[in-house]
């Protein structure tokens, strides 16, 4: 497959632009018969943690298949970029299950634990749960950014855990060194200020839940991602500090190099978040396809002045591609 390279018209093609579209909210204006078939999930994995979803079934048999998608960090299943790419599988005949991480979206009361980035498992038997429900009919997972990352732990550790159904990762953007990531983000002030107030925002609702539990008066002032996060981590959390917790989910050199599922990772060598050198020096396996845009930045991908993110096609080609052969009839 020739997946060709995105050229997005000049004013389109700035990094900045095309993240800042990625999650603008007029892209998923219109109509989504996605969202209007969806009915709420909350599952609840073998550990007790309780994760809410949203299932969109076709309204009639079909032969395509589930796609699982998983938003990033401190989006959700309503994340422009999550709704868009819903809505445009959904009108290829997948259905379609929309994943929210611990703590993001609606589903902060579910737990009392809050999120970490290390909380594999449970994402982990939350796609297991929902691939075996369908009963051996193909299930795709794609994630993006924190949830790119995600789906390529989740990947690798269905090379001695196979997931029953799973037919194909697709990762946009993922995150390989948070480390990294997290000083570029301390660095932009655009980007800086749209996660601080959404993390101070789901940090109070967590409070408010649980305040027995919880109390971030110490943390909201701070004005950068890493120290709060090393606050956080002293007072909640058993790491010594940040490194230590980044290198729980850090995806660099050999990490990958033992996924056996056909895997496709896509990412801008413009990302203002993930630095590209990480992706060259990437060791990956013979089932892994790394695809590097030119243009693209984080998440965004958008091909022309609808917003359209071009990633959409080549997903639907490989889902269709490692989906042929294992089909049946979802009811």
């Amino acid at each position: 497959m020739e997946s060709g390279t995105l050229n997005p018209p000049f004013l389109l093609k700035p990094a900045g632009v095309q993240t800042a579209l990625a999650s603008a909210g007029l892209r998923a204006w219109g109509k989504n018969p996605m969202v209007d078939a969806a009915r709420e999930v909350i599952l609840t994995t073998v550990e007790g943690v309780r994760l809410l979803g949203f299932m969109s079934r076709q309204p009639r048999p079909h032969h395509k298949g589930l796609a699982i998608l998983l938003h990033g960090w401190e989006g959700s299943s309503e994340s422009t970029y999550i709704r868009t790419t819903g809505r445009f599988l959904f009108s290829r005949g997948f259905d379609v299950f929309r994943l929210n991480l611990r703590d993001h979206g609606p589903s902060h009361h579910l737990n009392t634990g809050i999120f970490y980035a290390v909380l594999l498992d449970e994402v982990f038997d939350a796609v297991r749960q929902i691939s075996e429900a369908e009963n051996g009919n193909p299930v795709f997972l794609a994630g993006f950014s924190l949830g790119g990352n995600f789906v390529l732990r989740i990947a690798r550790r269905c090379a001695t855990h196979p997931i029953d159904g799973l037919k194909q990762v697709f990762s946009i953007s993922p995150v390989l060194d948070p480390d990294k990531a997290t000083d570029h983000i301390d660095n932009s002030r655009f980007i800086l200020k749209y996660f601080l107030k959404k993390w101070r925002r789901s940090l109070a609702i967590k409070q408010r839940l649980y305040p027995e539990h919880y109390d971030f008066s110490g943390i909201m002032d701070v004005d950068n991602i890493r120290e709060m996060t090393e606050r956080l981590l002293a007072r909640y959390s058993t790491y010594d500090n940040a490194s230590a917790y980044f290198k729980g989910y850090t995806l660099i050199n050999n990490d990958l190099q033992g996924i056996a599922l056909p895997t496709t990772i896509l990412t801008a060598a413009d990302d203002p978040i993930i630095p590209v050198e990480d992706f060259y020096d990437l060791h990956t396996s013979a089932a892994t396809r790394l695809i590097v845009q030119p243009h693209g930045g984080h998440n965004g991908f958008l091909e022309g002045w609808r917003l359209n993110g071009w990633y959409e096609k080549v997903m639907e080609e490989v889902f269709e591609k490692n989906g042929i052969g294992n089909q049946g009839i979802v009811d």
